[in-house]
């Protein structure tokens, strides 16, 4: 069941941010547009898109998943405090709380790693918590 429920956490995780990515190419010139409103250097938006659509996959797949939630974790942390810190607007507040609950969900998988069901897995030969497989 803990592979299971891994790999499905690490797709709920993961999925977000490769859908976001894939919105903002998709709406490139809106997004950019909105970015700068905000304060943030349009020309930012390639690498937020690299991270959002590579750092979505590698955390659904499980490959280099400890550095891609880390580094998606201090995203959400950062677009929270950037774009989501009006906490006299409701949704705006809910907004930040998900991003900051997305960030701890990431930094578990940081932590404790993809779990079996992962490239990383299958690439090292080694448990979550670091320990080396045995094979009797």
């Amino acid at each position: 069941m803990e592979k299971t429920t891994t790999l499905i956490g690490r797709l709920f995780l993961g999925h977000i941010f490769l859908i976001s990515g894939i919105g903002k190419l998709a709406g490139y010139g809106a997004t950019q547009a909105w970015m700068e409103s905000m304060g943030v250097p349009g020309m930012l938006l390639p690498a937020v898109i690299a991270l959002e659509i590579g750092g979505g996959a590698a955390v659904i797949v499980g490959w280099q998943a400890r550095w891609a939630a880390l580094a998606l974790a201090g995203f959400s942390i950062l677009a929270a405090a950037i774009f989501h810190n009006n906490f006299g607007d409701q949704m705006q507040m809910i907004s930040f709380m998900k991003n900051v609950a997305i960030a701890g969900g990431l930094l578990f998988v940081f932590s404790f790693g993809p779990g079996s069901l992962s490239l990383d897995e299958r690439r090292h030969g080694h448990r979550s918590s670091g320990q080396t497989v045995t094979h009797s």
